[in-house]
């Protein structure tokens, strides 16, 4: 019967996407090591490129200079791009204060709003090293951050280098602890993914380093530049990793409303990238296409799948008993986000309620975002993540 197949072909897919595969890596990734040729810190580095947009980041920027600067980079070899996406706040003041006390930091100002995406493509233009850092403001680097990301350039199949993103301001009240472990979860399967094949799916976009060769233009209106990014360095004949002692701290989203904005936006990039790149999921490039269609695409149209578990059962509930408690559990589960809405108002906060939370609401993020590919992306200008909520 044809329900029952759509039923069962969507459970497989969930259960692949979030157990099976990150599972199959680790038993792959036994024993394995990746066997790269890295610089030691004594070495001769290379230069290096640190290239920001920024708007209204007044409450972080100087941090997150002095956080460059405090990685001691070899004299010379650092240089710090930042452009201005029309900031309307003290942002620009601030840098034109950091640019006259340190010379390695260039400040522009762009003066219409145009997106990260635009001001990272002229900045990539005006850089004059080889080997680039795209970061973001309120992501803080330890001060050997720097020195993790660049070893790996001594070996030339290196193209794209990824930092372990780690979350501070948890709190029990939110959702920052389940995303922190979700991010936790997915640092794991691309440390795995890059090491059995150099097909990282995606930095998480607050710190990575690449090769200024293998830099591509993002489109315009594409919204997950950093995904696109990466795509285009694997499909080069690259390789791209993640290296987990490049630590960075980032103040993890703790308002499900805010996060929910983040991840529908993000989403709807994700379509655009699944467009853009639909003839690598078969590809000749070793481990490209499982990690793509495994890792990435079975969870963006998860919705998809989670809709046709719970068409399906309610279909064959009429017929079979099986089935119907199936459907009964779906309703019941779909119940939970309210009750841990009402216990969240009394400061009653339960770990697993706020799980089934967090997955529905971004799994309809995922929806939301799919409905806005659809109806066309016109603009990639972004709103800053509201910082300490």
């Amino acid at each position: 019967m044809i329900a029952i197949i759509l039923f069962w072909i969507s459970v497989a897919a969930l259960v692949h996407t979030y157990l099976l595969y990150p599972a199959l890596l680790e038993i792959l990734a036994i024993r394995k090591t990746s066997g790269r040729n890295t610089y030691e810190s004594s070495d001769r580095l290379p230069g290096v490129s640190v290239l920001m947009a920024v708007h209204n980041e007044e409450n972080v920027i100087s941090e997150k200079i002095e956080s460059i600067i405090l990685n001691k980079y070899p004299e010379g070899k650092l240089e710090i791009l930042v452009g201005s996406d029309a900031s309307t706040d003290n942002t620009d003041k601030i840098l034109q204060n950091l640019a006259s006390s340190n010379k390695c930091l260039k400040f522009f100002r762009f003066d219409k709003r145009r997106g990260k995406s635009a001001i990272i493509n002229d900045l990539v233009r005006l850089s004059k090293e080889n080997i680039l850092i795209i970061t973001d403001a309120n992501v803080i680097l330890e001060q050997d951050t720097m020195y993790h990301l660049l070893k790996h350039f001594k070996d030339s199949r290196i193209g794209l280098v990824d930092s372990n993103m780690k979350h501070k301001g948890l709190r029990d009240s939110g959702i920052s602890v389940q995303e922190n472990l979700y991010i936790t979860r997915e640092v794991k399967i691309k440390d795995r993914e890059s090491i059995l094949w150099g097909t990282m799916m995606g930095p998480f976009g607050g710190c990575y380093a690449l090769r200024k060769e293998l830099y591509c233009d993002v489109p315009p209106s594409f919204l997950v530049d950093d995904f696109f990014i990466n795509m285009k360095v694997i499909t080069s004949g690259h390789k791209a990793i993640i290296e987990t002692d490049a630590i960075v701290y980032e103040d993890v989203s703790n308002s499900l409303s805010e996060e929910f904005r983040r991840k529908a936006r993000i989403a709807a990039g994700n379509f655009q990238n699944l467009k853009h790149f639909s003839a690598y999921l078969l590809s000749s490039i070793k481990g490209l296409s499982v990690s793509f269609f495994s890792h990435k695409v079975l969870r963006w149209i998860g919705p998809f799948f989670l809709a046709t578990i719970f068409i399906t059962s309610l279909f064959l509930s009429r017929e079979y008993m099986f089935y119907r408690y199936l459907f009964y559990i779906q309703l019941f589960i779909l119940t939970l986000p309210l009750i841990d809405y009402l216990l969240g108002k009394i400061k009653i906060h339960v770990i697993i309620l706020r799980f089934i939370t967090h997955f529905i609401s971004m799994n309809f993020a995922l929806l939301v975002g799919f409905i806005n590919f659809l109806k066309g992306v016109k603009s990639n200008v972004w709103q800053p993540t509201r910082r300490n909520q």
